[in-house]
Formats: structure tokens, C-alpha cells, sequence
């Protein structure tokens, strides 16, 4: 689903859908199983919940999984929806995924300043 792209990011196609909910999602188990494949370090316990962190046209986003949300997927609140270039959604699009280093260092700069980049 994704592949090397750069130093920081895989490269993937996803559908991109409005969603209700209030943080952009995808499908739990592909979630999971993106976060087992590409985050975890393979070292102890590790969390499957943790964010995937995607860049959507000029955007990065926080993905959480939800089982309402069908498989190949990403589904973004309206108000983020509105922040990209797609205008007749559901549409398929190439989406970056943030290698576990990138994804970190957004995250954690997230923390910091809220409401910027993430």
C-alpha cells in the first residue's frame, strides 16, 4: 500500500472521504497493521494506536484508526477536508505516510505549538 518515497516519507494512494468525526481516521486493523509494519521498532510491547502521521496536499494530519471507516480509506473532518484541493469527494489521491522519525518530530512539535502543522 505504501512505498519508499524519500528520506521522511512512503508514498500511497488512499480514497479521501468526508468524515463526522472530529480527527482524520482510517479502517482500526489498517491502521494497526501500517503502525506494526512502518513504526514499531520490533523491540517489547509497542502501541498499535499510535497516530500515522499523513501529509495531504500541503497539510499534515494525525490518522487515528475507526472501524466505521472503510478499508483504503482516509477519512478527514470537513474542515480539514476544505483545507485541500479536493472539491468531489470521495476521491482516490496519493497521500504521504511519515516515516517513524518524521512522524515523531511532528508530533512532538505538535505538542509544543498546537494548531500548527498537525
Amino acid at each position: 500500500m505504501f512505498e519508499e518515497f524519500s528520506s521522511g516519507y512512503y508514498l500511497g494512494r488512499l480514497y479521501v472521504e468526508p468524515y463526522r468525526g472530529e480527527q482524520p481516521a482510517m479502517r482500526r486493523e489498517q491502521h494497526e497493521r501500517i503502525n506494526e509494519q512502518l513504526y514499531a521498532s520490533g523491540d517489547g510491547i509497542e502501541r498499535l494506536d499510535t497516530p500515522l502521521v499523513m501529509k495531504v496536499d500541503n497539510r499534515h494530519v494525525a490518522v487515528h484508526g475507526d472501524e466505521g471507516v472503510p478499508e483504503g480509506t482516509l477519512a478527514l473532518p470537513e474542515d480539514l477536508l476544505d483545507d485541500t484541493r479536493i472539491r468531489n469527494p470521495p476521491t482516490l489521491k496519493e497521500v504521504l505516510l511519515a516515516k517513524a522519525d518524521r512522524a515523531s518530530q511532528l508530533l512532538r512539535y505538535q505538542d509544543h505549538a498546537p494548531g500548527v502543522g498537525i
